[in-house]
């Protein structure tokens, strides 16, 4: 894909969520969907989406060990802000072939285990809703980790064909995320009010203590 990136963000700057993800969906061409977790800063890119009634679509990947409290988030996201949820779930035989060779943990044996496990659940179906895509968009902010501070809101996407990549929260701090959550009364996952700031599987996070990094309820056993 042809695009002056470094141009794009720089008009971009300042920019809001909306005006990105109209800017995105106008593209001639371009079939662009949203990677959904069900984190709130997706539920508020889902909200933004629906509001402007955008052709977007959105995808989310069911491990087989999400929280509880994250399909009844799903199902709240699909009927109240009445959208359509295209699933996608490991590859059957991959999952066999590692639970009978390693058992129902492997993951918590060393880091190896643990990226193949993430690399089986996680990593070949997002390849796979990807592999149709010509861009995709998630809910990525710059202060959610010191690897995101420089995150731009456009990106081309060299891991995955060369596609696009939005991130048009990557400016919005926590506090603003949860002002809009709160305001437009979207639906959100349910741990957030017991002290889980990151959600992935189940196995694989925690609650984390007050002001502790929110990263560090997942994959705690590795420190």
């Amino acid at each position: 894909m042809s695009m002056d990136i470094d141009k794009i963000n720089s008009t971009f700057s300042g920019a809001s969520a909306a005006e990105i993800l109209a800017w995105a969906a106008s593209l001639d061409g371009v079939t662009l969907s949203l990677a959904c977790s069900f984190s709130p800063e997706d539920i508020a890119i889902i909200h933004h989406i629906r509001q402007a009634k955008l052709d977007i679509g959105v995808f989310a990947i069911d491990t087989g060990r999400l929280h509880e409290e994250t399909y009844e988030c799903a199902e709240r996201v699909r009927t109240q802000l009445d959208v359509k949820i295209e699933w996608y779930f490991p590859q059957s035989a991959a999952v066999e072939t590692l639970e009978r060779n390693k058992g129902l943990y492997s993951f918590r044996n060393n880091v190896d285990d643990r990226h193949e496990c993430c690399g089986i659940r996680k990593v070949e179906p997002l390849n796979r809703a990807l592999s149709s895509l010509d861009g995709w968009i998630t809910g990525q902010r710059r202060d959610q980790s010191v690897t995101r501070t420089e995150l731009d809101h456009v990106s081309i996407d060299q891991g995955h064909q060369g596609i696009l990549k939005l991130n048009p929260l990557a400016s919005w701090s926590e506090e603003q995320l949860w002002d809009f959550i709160k305001s437009e009364d979207l639906p959100y996952n349910r741990l957030h009010d017991k002290d889980f700031p990151s959600i992935g599987c189940a196995p694989c996070t925690r609650a984390v203590r007050e002001g502790s990094h929110p990263r560090t309820g997942r994959w705690w056993w590795e420190d």
